[in-house]
């Protein structure tokens, strides 16, 4: 054994201290993982919110696209009905100045 200070030199390791570091490491990350599974249990909820205001969202764009189609076919109605009441005003006017 040599007595520089490399800090590249593989220093002999008692195997009680070496089991010792392991255990702390290991308990270390047990702990870091059940905080990660925490924060993940604790995400869900927030997550299902909000796939459902997705969802929902996609449901009210649908329904919005419907409201206008149909907005869009009753002013056709409408429009055909104004000209069929013009016409049919136009015609009694007619009629009535024959009279």
């Amino acid at each position: 054994m040599s007595s520089t200070n490399d800090p590249n030199e593989i220093k002999p390791v008692d195997l009680n201290t070496a089991a010792a570091r392991l255990e702390t490491a290991l308990k270390g990350l047990e702990t870091q993982m059940d905080l990660l599974f925490e924060q993940f249990d604790e995400s869900q909820p927030a997550l299902r919110e909000a796939e459902a205001l997705r969802l929902d969202r996609a449901r009210l764009a649908q329904d919005l696209d419907a409201a206008k189609a149909r907005e869009l076919e009753l002013q056709n109605l409408a429009d055909e009905a104004s000209e069929a009441l013009g016409a049919a005003i136009a015609e009694v006017r007619e009629a009535l100045g024959k009279v």
